[in-house]
């Protein structure tokens, strides 16, 4: 199967995020288990919020059948690609592990989970949390927490603040893989949107804002000039430098970390951290 635009960027040198995660967990994985459910009569539910084709939970369901006497896996996702694919995945590997797969856009439509007779270990990694505002990104994990019960813990993966050098680079590789991603948006709103984007009139530029802590990806206008958006009945008019801000990556600090649980109705349990302090692995309690 050809790798999608997004999973080669997480095999570029530059681009540490996944696989400093990865190791964390593959490190820690017995440890979190542990942490989450200390009996092993008991049984345990991970609940994953994007779970794509959860290839680094598999560490972590790996632990949990081994540690544990029952264990339930529920991928959220909005794409049914990507739960089938974790279906297949987890059942192959982990036959005594059931996967109970939810197609759910968790961003607007937050899911009803039914009740569990043990444990849940709810799951938010790869940084996912970091693509939201400070306020977004509290009220997803409010809604989440709205769906567990005392005694259940979140797991939430975050990149840390570090050089600029080493940020910027993660989301403007040499080779131009994310450049490639970030413009394929223009086509994307060609194709679907009637739009009349000239990609070779815009560049990949990737700025850290210090400020608000954040790496921005934006396609800057190389020269001046006139889009349609057919779709919408748009016309729009861009200056030479101008630019579109099309996404955004929250950095955290231990102390941001602890301020967004917090507010979220968490409190930090543990955090597990590469040698190097890059990356955050944190797990949380219900206050």
């Amino acid at each position: 199967m050809r790798a999608s635009r997004f999973e080669r960027i997480t095999h570029l040198p530059e681009h540490y995020l996944t696989r400093t995660e990865k190791n964390i967990l593959a490190t820690f994985a017995d440890a979190i288990i542990g942490a989450t459910c200390a009996h092993k009569s008991q049984p345990m539910r991970l609940l994953e919020l994007g779970a794509g084709t959860a290839s680094k939970t598999a560490v972590l369901l790996d632990a949990a059948a081994r540690l544990q006497s029952e264990v339930v896996y529920i991928p959220v996702d909005v794409a049914c690609a990507a739960r089938n694919m974790a279906r297949e995945t987890i059942t192959s590997a982990f036959p005594k592990v059931r996967v109970d797969p939810i197609v759910a856009n968790y961003v607007i439509a937050p899911s009803q989970f039914e009740c569990f007779n043990g444990r849940t270990l709810a799951i938010y990694i790869g940084s996912s949390i970091g693509n939201f505002s400070p306020e977004e990104a509290r009220t997803i994990l409010q809604n989440l927490k709205a769906q567990l019960e005392a005694g259940d813990a979140l797991l939430l993966g975050t990149d840390l603040v570090k050089d600029e050098s080493t940020l910027v680079a993660a989301y403007d590789d040499r080779n131009g893989v994310t450049a490639e991603f970030n413009l394929n948006i223009l086509q994307r709103l060609n194709r679907e949107l009637g739009a009349d984007f000239d990609p070779d009139s815009f560049r990949h530029r990737a700025l850290w804002n210090c400020a608000e802590s954040r790496i921005e990806m934006h396609l800057e206008s190389m020269r001046e000039q006139r889009v349609r958006i057919a779709a919408t009945d748009v016309d729009l008019r861009f200056a030479k430098s101008e630019t579109i801000h099309t996404e955004n990556s929250y950095k955290f600090t231990p102390g941001t970390i602890r301020i967004l649980l917090e507010d979220a109705g968490f409190c930090v349990d543990h955090t597990w951290t590469d040698e190097r302090r890059w990356y955050a692995v944190t797990l949380a309690r219900i206050r």
